[in-house]
């Protein structure tokens, strides 16, 4: 937290509340699928942001890191200290698996939509809620469950499909 550039804390605070329970990449993935008329891709994504929340949370309970205010109290963090434990980060964990289930189906955007993920991420450091090793935790969680997902979806489209068709 020592890091802040005081020009940079509206950034990184409007990230940080935009990325709440990733209704940032809701909204973003209901413009692409309505303009691109993917709506099997919005359900994923929508399905990959709530397994990556909840599994977040579960992992929260069970390691049960305190979040940095209350080992440091110093500096004071930009935004409100959530209730819940520290690990792993529930805002990159649900950034990370809309990114990634996005980016299959929008290669070309897979940079762009990796950045934001990353911007809402390092936006809980930043603000002094999370240590970094939470952030990357998280992103990991949301990747593996967005690809997790993927592979299921796959596996069950495929069984599907009739032999030889």
């Amino acid at each position: 937290m020592h890091h802040r550039a005081g020009w940079l804390d509206p950034v990184f605070e409007g990230l940080s509340y935009a990325g709440r329970l990733g209704l940032l990449w809701i909204v973003l993935a209901l413009v692409l699928c309505g303009l691109y008329r993917r709506w099997g891709v919005f359900a994923l994504t929508v399905m990959a942001v709530v397994l990556a929340d909840w599994t977040a949370a579960a992992l929260k309970a069970l390691v049960d890191r305190p979040r940095p205010p209350l080992r440091y109290p110093e500096p004071k963090t930009l935004v409100p200290l959530p209730h819940d434990a520290s690990f792993p980060s529930g805002h990159a964990a649900t950034s990370f698996a809309a990114a990634t289930m996005l980016s299959f189906a929008f290669p070309k955007l897979a940079p762009a939509l990796y950045v934001l993920a990353a911007a809402v991420a390092f936006s809980r450091v930043y603000v002094g809620v999370h240590y970094p090793l939470d952030v990357l935790g998280g992103a990991a969680l949301g990747v593996l469950v967005a690809v997790g997902l993927r592979v299921l979806v796959n596996r069950r489209t495929q069984a599907r499909v009739p032999a030889g068709g």
